[in-house]
């Protein structure tokens, strides 16, 4: 599919009514111990007024059918060169906020509290330092959408591409509108891959998770790469598909990735981050591991 001829309408570009609002989905399929959860109960987390997620199958509908091989190498090729823009770290974080999301019953903290929500769940429990950095840079891909990019190319359950679809993707029946359902090589056997190849060979949909482990891969250890690359890999992390593209480092990685997911789901409460006494230690944390600017 080439995305430069082709227009879309406006439901297509954003059929959410909030960024997050995937992510519903994620906590009713998969529910987590309520540890992390301090400031109210796992099933009151995500709840939207409407309680069929209409908006959400559109969103995988059209996930499902654009995310193709040739559309997952055309966004690398245009958004990995990294020449968008250039900025301080901390300014990055101020052009995150840019992305306003006003429907999120979560929260009503701007993208950059949410991260250090995250990032201080994750501290509090004592985890290394890189960990807290992984936590507070996780959602940092979602400047994608400041980028003019739809939804469903920033957001979402990640699947690789070339590959047989697996049915435990959410809502797979809509992968038969993907072009990519009547070729042959990448439906037989193992696809454009080979067995036991390793994830690190294996082109995943596009979206956030990808774009931030590519901005991240020269600065954090390689666990903390995992959990941002694979994080919303649900398909492999809670469901076991895919073992065929694994080697036996990924299943090394694996315990890595299911500790970083509860600390993003569930670390949301109303309680605004005391940022006047965090900051000291962030500024010496980012300062430790990451440049001083950014490349977009």
């Amino acid at each position: 599919m080439d995305n430069k001829k082709t227009s879309f309408t406006e439901k297509e570009v954003n059929p959410l009514t909030s960024l997050d609002q995937w992510e519903d989905a994620v906590l009713e399929r998969y529910p987590t111990p309520e540890s992390i959860a301090t400031s109210k109960s796992v099933d009151e987390y995500r709840n939207y007024d409407t309680p069929e997620r209409d908006t959400v199958r559109e969103f995988y509908r059209l996930n499902h059918t654009y995310q193709t091989y040739d559309f997952v190498q055309q966004k690398r090729a245009d958004f990995l060169q990294f020449n968008k823009r250039e900025m301080p770290v901390w300014d990055a974080f101020n052009f995150l906020n840019e992305l306003v999301d006003d429907s999120d019953p979560d929260t009503d903290l701007d993208q950059f509290q949410h991260l250090l929500q995250t990032s201080e769940a994750i501290r509090n429990d004592g985890h290394p330092d890189w960990m807290v950095l992984t936590g507070l840079m996780h959602d940092m891909g979602k400047v994608l959408c400041l980028f003019g990019e739809p939804q469903w190319a920033v957001v979402g359950d990640t699947f690789p591409v070339g590959a047989p679809y697996s049915d435990k993707v959410v809502y797979p029946e809509y992968f038969r509108n993907n072009p990519d359902y009547q070729n042959t090589a990448y439906q037989e056997g193992t696809g454009v891959y080979k067995r036991g190849c390793g994830l690190r060979n294996v082109h995943m949909s596009w979206g956030h998770d990808e774009y931030v482990y590519q901005m991240m891969k020269d600065h954090l250890p390689e666990s903390g790469l995992y959990m941002l690359r694979y994080h919303s890999f649900y398909a492999w992390h809670r469901e076991g598909a895919y073992d065929y593209l694994l080697d036996d480092h990924d299943r090394e990685m694996l315990k890595w990735v299911k500790l970083f997911n509860p600390y993003d789901l569930y670390s949301k409460n109303p309680v605004p981050p005391d940022w006047k006494t965090l900051r000291p230690y962030y500024e010496d944390l980012v300062a430790k591991y990451l440049p001083a600017t950014l490349k977009f």
